[in-house]
């Protein structure tokens, strides 16, 4: 599959690298203004680095669109001459509507909406997708590429900016939770490397029993925790201290922001 990222910046690469890591194109284009910063992508061999969009769109059929919001509309003005019917428009840009995204280009288009995380350089991102009516004959395409670098799901195009809080934003609230635990064990005598290890493999251990399970998490709460316990004990302490309210309360503010800016916006 040929696939051109345009838009080689942090969120770009990271779905570069996942595309790679999995083997998912045999021909990929990637680009960027200054293309000189990306070039030691070249090794992979079959990796092109250009600053010409309209180029990497000749020779695509899946475009990944990975620019800042304000860069996307003059993009879309410049390659639309060369959009075709085979193209398949993939946008990861956050407050961009698919509506937006017609009233440039056109409603005959195989548009998609996509929300990945950074955890896409690993495999192991969330993704959520959602697309208009042309496009909805190739969603089951973008869940193929995206699956291929963690798991995906479909959502009404409404639940996008909440799906960027929990998905995107939620990569940097679990990375501050894990910091902390991180903290907690040095306080209690292990040095920096031991307490991160053990903070990260437990996380990774704790996503994993419910990803297999299917079970809510207060089932395997319930595992962990015996009557006068340590660990009921710290539960309950850190639920004093305001741990769940105050984790809701972040993730509602980050909501509250990414819509005031949307509106801002329109």
């Amino acid at each position: 599959m040929r696939i051109a990222i345009i838009g080689a910046g942090n969120l770009g690469l990271s779905i570069a690298k996942g595309i790679l890591h999995s083997k998912g194109s045999n021909h990929l284009y990637l680009t960027k203004r200054n293309p000189t910063e990306i070039y030691n992508f070249e090794k992979y061999g079959n990796v092109i680095i250009t600053s010409d969009n309209v180029e990497a769109v000749r020779n695509s059929q899946v475009l990944i669109f990975a620019v800042q919001p304000s860069q996307l509309e003059s993009i879309l003005i410049d390659i639309k001459s060369v959009l075709a019917k085979r193209h398949i428009i993939i946008s990861t840009i956050t407050g961009f509507s698919i509506a937006k995204i017609e009233a440039l280009i056109g409603e005959n288009h195989n548009i998609i909406r996509s929300m990945p995380n950074t955890a896409i350089s690993v495999g192991k991102s969330m993704t959520c997708i959602c697309s208009n009516e042309k496009g909805k004959s190739r969603i089951d395409l973008a869940k193929a590429i995206f699956n291929r670098m963690g798991h995906s799901i479909v959502i009404p195009e409404e639940q996008m900016q909440a799906a960027t809080v929990i998905c995107a934003s939620g990569i940097a609230f679990w990375m501050r939770l894990m910091r902390a635990t991180t903290q907690g064990a040095i306080q209690l005598g292990f040095d920096a490397k031991e307490a991160q290890e053990l903070a990260v493999y437990t996380c990774n251990g704790a996503a994993s029993l419910l990803i297999e399970s299917g079970n809510h998490p207060e089932e395997e709460i319930d595992r962990v925790t015996t009557p006068q316990g340590c660990t009921i004990q710290g539960l309950n302490e850190m639920e004093h201290q305001g741990l769940s309210s105050s984790l809701i309360q972040g993730i509602v503010a980050s909501f509250e922001k990414i819509s005031n800016i949307k509106e801002r916006q329109v």
